[in-house]
């Protein structure tokens, strides 16, 4: 769209007009004609003209609208960028995604005096689902913070001035600042000299013997006693909680959650992911986990049970001919569900490859919207903290939600004898509206299946 919408450094709207003529020709409705006024947007610093005009069709009409708006915000954001001095320039808070409106400033990471360069970060801005940082648009020194840690911001706002000209100052260090405060004796003793002698040379009234009316306290009745509030830490809430705390809450108020349980034998994958974990990491560049494994699983669980692929839509059931899988990443700071996107296009090295980098954006705080948007079905694996069993939650608008659990060696009857054999309980929470007992306990019977013979996948049986 870009290529053929806009040019650079073109001052005449009647040579942009025919470039653009060129590239998409102007199209005639017989009915009615669509006019679109022309519009001129310019950016001042690199120089970029925007014209639309004539007739087009719905199509053009809304490229053209997305145009505008983009190149609206653009200019808005480099003209927060500059100064009338030159020397001076804001840091502002940049445009954080279609969904997000606002976020809160999280973390101031340079202080004023301070020397930045280009794109060094200098506050967080913590949002309902990832961190975004604040980069310096020049190199130079931070004369001023103008926002505060708590503060709720959106794109555009200015978070600090810095000049491209001024000389960092040191900052004190601690010792200093406590070198530079009194000790506490001196306080003391300086606070003594202001009493007045007769005062301070008073002797202390001596207690007088009274009886108490009141019994002692081994008389008296016992009491629960509450801790101190001393003993009490009030930390505020985070965005991405209560993000999390309302998405969940409303997943149990909205769907009718039952959970269905299974069993999984994991010697034969445990046995494949043994015998060609070297040669993987050889030609794949990735270790070969259990992961990539439940994820074909499920795409083969979802493709022979498409109900669980789907969701209810006010009174309509909406079936998605794709499969994105949602998997659970515990971070620092809260649940993230980065996406797998197209898994059943995937092998099992394309799987491996994909959650090893959306885990490792999201550890950092790396991850983007757009990588955690959508997703069809979610996979937990509690298993990885030691958990036994568990319920999970349905991570709404999607149906259901797969729970994978840690592996214990358990006595098991195989051919007749009692065997040990290492095994994993799995859960599949799903909306009971949508999906009958009967395709919830086919789907997580698949998984079974497929895992306890990864054969199925190579003969589709």
């Amino acid at each position: 769209m870009f290529s053929g919408i806009v040019r650079r450094k073109i001052t005449s709207a009647q040579v942009i007009g025919q470039s653009l003529s060129k590239i998409r020709p102007r199209c005639y409705v017989n009915s009615q004609k669509e006019a679109i006024l022309a519009c001129q947007g310019y950016v001042q610093s690199s120089s970029y003209h925007c014209f639309a005009g004539g007739y087009v069709s719905a199509n053009s009409r809304r490229e053209v609208t997305q145009l505008i708006r983009m190149e609206s915000f653009i200019q808005q954001r480099i003209r927060s960028f500059s100064s009338e001095s030159g020397d001076l320039v804001d840091a502002v808070v940049p445009f954080m995604g279609e969904s997000i409106s606002d976020g809160t400033l999280a973390k101031i990471l340079k202080q004023p005096g301070e020397r930045v360069e280009v794109d060094e970060p200098i506050a967080q801005i913590e949002t309902d689902k990832v961190t975004i940082d604040v980069n310096s648009p020049e190199a130079g020194v931070i004369l001023q913070l103008i926002a505060k840690v708590g503060e709720t911001v959106e794109p555009g706002t200015k978070i600090a001035v810095i000049s491209k000209s001024a000389e960092a100052t040191a900052q004190p260090a601690p010792a200093e600042k406590a070198a530079s405060q009194p000790p506490p004796a001196e306080k003391k003793e300086s606070s003594e000299k202001q009493i007045p002698k007769a005062e301070a040379t008073q002797p202390p009234p001596k207690p007088t013997a009274q009886k108490s009316s009141t019994p002692s306290p081994k008389t008296m009745a016992s009491e629960p006693q509450l801790p101190p509030k001393d003993r009490e830490r009030r930390v505020p809430m985070t965005r991405l909680r209560k993000r999390v705390a309302n998405r969940l809450k409303d997943s149990q108020n909205t769907f009718a959650l039952l959970t269905t349980f299974n069993e999984i034998d994991m010697t034969n994958l445990m046995k494949l992911r043994s015998d060609y974990k070297d040669a993987f990491v050889e030609k794949h560049g990735v270790k070969l986990g259990f992961m990539s494994g439940f994820v074909k699983a499920a795409v083969s669980a979802l493709q022979h049970q498409p109900v669980v692929n789907a969701v209810i839509d006010g009174d309509d059931i909406i079936y998605r001919d794709y499969i994105d899988i949602s998997i659970a990443v515990g971070t620092p700071k809260g649940l993230v569900v980065p996406v797998v996107r197209n898994a059943e296009n995937m092998n099992f090295a394309d799987i491996e490859k994909e959650i090893n980098s959306l885990a490792k954006k999201a550890n950092d705080g790396s991850i983007s919207i757009d990588e955690m948007a959508g997703g069809t079905f979610t996979i937990s694996n509690g298993g990885v903290y030691g958990s036994l069993l568990s319920t999970p939650i349905i991570n709404p608008p999607q149906s259901a939600i797969l729970g994978m659990h840690s592996i214990v060696s358990r006595p098991m009857v195989v051919g007749g004898n009692v065997v040990p054999r290492p095994m994993m309980y799995i859960a599949l929470t799903y909306d009971h509206r949508l999906i009958d007992g009967r395709e919830a306990v086919f789907f997580l019977r698949r998984i079974k299946d497929v895992v306890e013979d990864p054969r199925r996948l190579l003969l589709d049986v």
